[in-house]
């Protein structure tokens, strides 16, 4: 296909050069196209245990939908390269009319392209956040539900957006500062025992592509997640 050998001899150049384009640090690109495509697309990296801290440890998903004059394209070729290579998408009729795929690992730099008939999008390029890990509390942790919950996190770089989940409230958008409050009640609790709770933290990077319709939009998110345990609550 026409996309997969351009995307093969851009691979071939970058690997001659260090393959700087695919390396973390990067950078975003717009990518450039005919402007006659809306296409909102994601990649979310999610941990396959708890505190993941390599990329090895993650599973990514990928997930486009390409619209023109306001109804689904199913068919052309949706492609997104990362340093590990070139994942085909696949139209799926049954999940919203989007494109989507799954890949192990976590490549942080993913690039877009997309092609249908004589409508394009090329070279679509954010530069993902880098992998983040919970240093407070720690994994286990036994902590009182009934008080406001410090929690801290590394990282190298802020993400343009980031959420905070628990079990009792929904993501909640907060500053990527590395520190964050979770405020009492977050977490469930029962009267005569333990209670076992996850914690998420989601950050995000995304693109705005010049080269496609209004409304378009490229994400790389990663999650990364942690278990504590809230103690008893008498009071409940």
């Amino acid at each position: 296909m026409k996309i997969s050998h351009r995307l093969a001899s851009t691979l071939f150049l970058l690997g001659a050069c260090g393959g700087s384009d695919l390396d973390p640090g990067a950078g975003n690109d717009p990518g450039d196209g005919t402007s006659t495509l809306t296409v909102t697309g994601s990649v979310s990296a999610s941990p396959r245990l708890n505190n993941a801290r390599s990329g090895g440890d993650f599973e990514t998903d990928f997930s486009v939908r390409v619209e023109r004059a306001g109804q689904a394209v199913s068919t052309g070729v949706v492609e997104v390269t990362s340093a590990t290579g070139t994942i085909a998408l696949v139209f799926d009729q049954n999940n919203n009319g989007r494109w989507r795929g799954t890949a192990p690992g976590y490549d942080e730099v993913y690039i877009l392209d997309v092609e249908a008939g004589a409508d394009n999008l090329l070279g679509v390029r954010v530069d993902g956040p880098d992998i983040h890990y919970f240093t407070k509390p720690t994994s286990g942790e036994t902590v009182d539900s009934t008080m406001p919950l410090p929690i801290a996190w590394s990282s190298d770089d802020g993400a343009d957006s980031a959420s905070m989940r628990a079990d009792n409230i929904d993501d909640v958008a907060i500053t990527d500062s590395g520190t964050y409050s979770l405020a009492a009640g977050a977490l469930k609790a029962k009267r005569d025992e333990a209670e076992t709770n996850e914690l998420r933290l989601r950050r995000t990077n995304r693109v705005s592509p010049r080269g496609a319709a209004g409304g378009s939009e490229w994400t790389v998110s990663i999650e990364n997640r942690i278990e504590v345990v809230a103690q008893p609550n008498p009071a409940l």
